[in-house]
């Protein structure tokens, strides 16, 4: 098995670790885990093709929906500063 994949694994596993911890202690392995993620990605798509890296990006987007629609929200946010 290549160096990508069982890095995708351990990452995966430590998503999973992280999931159960109670919430105050998930911000900063969360935040790790979502920066390092891209980073996995392409290096996957660089051993294995697109379509591979497309379902690890699959996989990331599902596993991390709800932070990335809360920063995606935070960054494109139209005139809702001082709608009061």
């Amino acid at each position: 098995m290549s160096l990508s994949l069982l890095l995708g694994i351990f990452w995966a596993l430590a998503a999973t670790v992280t999931a159960l911890l109670p919430m105050r202690f998930q911000f900063v392995p969360g935040l790790t885990l979502l920066i390092l993620a891209p980073v996995l990605i392409c290096f996957i798509g660089y051993q294995h093709g697109f379509w591979v890296a497309l379902l690890g990006l699959a996989a990331f987007v599902s596993m991390f929906r709800n932070p990335l629609r809360y920063f995606w929200r935070k960054a494109f946010a139209k005139g809702t500063e001082g709608a009061e």
